[in-house]
């Protein structure tokens, strides 16, 4: 766990002259040769305000001694819901990847990230659980209303997710999710199923959870010929 901390990052905005200066929107981790960060593509800002000289930013440590890494987008996947950065200044400490291999389900896994970062600022929070399904991209919903045209697409050609019995925040999508016994991370938390409101995922969560598996990070990192 020690080592993968070292390895977890936070994703947001750096506004100089903002008050406040920093803005966390969630999680991710290093990877190849430390000089990239993996996450999920809703977490990487839409838009940057240029007349505030906003950046899209990496936070690295945690607490009070949290440091700011200007960052680039280098490739995204919208379908996955996943994006590559890279980061400036000297070589972080990477995690260790798995394979294209999904593990195995009632697998002890964690995940490493900032859960409600925003509020409480970056200190790392690490959550456990099991693999508890490898289940096709359909988030359950109890109202009709709540389908969209997203949703629709997904239907037409899903994807195999990990589906966690553990709970992850707001601030959580992003984190590496990583097998207990060897820290090998196996995948990227993306979303939580949310029974009610919005507001809810924080006093009445699901304990549902969804990762993303690694090897659609692996297919980015080959992509843009970047070793891991």
């Amino acid at each position: 766990m020690k080592n993968i901390k070292s390895s977890v990052v936070g994703i947001g905005v750096y506004t100089p002259t903002g008050r406040p200066k920093n803005k966390l929107n969630g999680s991710g981790f290093v990877v190849g040769n430390g000089k990239y960060v993996a996450t999920n593509y809703h977490v990487v800002p839409e838009e940057l305000d240029q007349s505030l000289l906003q950046q899209l930013a990496v936070f690295v440590g945690s607490g009070k001694n949290a440091l700011v890494r200007k960052a680039r987008l280098v490739d995204a996947s919208q379908k996955y819901d996943l994006a590559l950065l890279a980061i400036e200044g000297a070589a972080l400490p990477a995690v260790q990847l798995g394979n294209n291999d999904f593990i195995a389900e009632g697998s002890e896994v964690a995940f490493t990230g900032f859960p409600i970062g925003a509020v409480l600022g970056l200190y790392p929070v690490t959550h456990r659980g099991i693999i508890a399904s490898i289940t096709p991209t359909i988030t359950p919903v109890t109202d009709a209303r709540q389908i969209n045209i997203a949703m629709l697409k997904r239907l037409r050609d899903p994807y195999l997710v990990y589906q966690l019995d553990a709970t992850a925040y707001p601030g959580n999508s992003g984190s590496a999710l990583y097998r207990r016994d060897n820290g090998e991370v196996i995948g990227v938390i993306n979303k939580v199923f949310v029974q009610q409101s919005k507001e809810g995922v924080i006093s009445n969560p699901s304990g549902i959870t969804y990762a993303i598996p690694i090897k659609h990070v692996l297919e980015l990192l080959a992509k843009n010929d970047i070793a891991y």
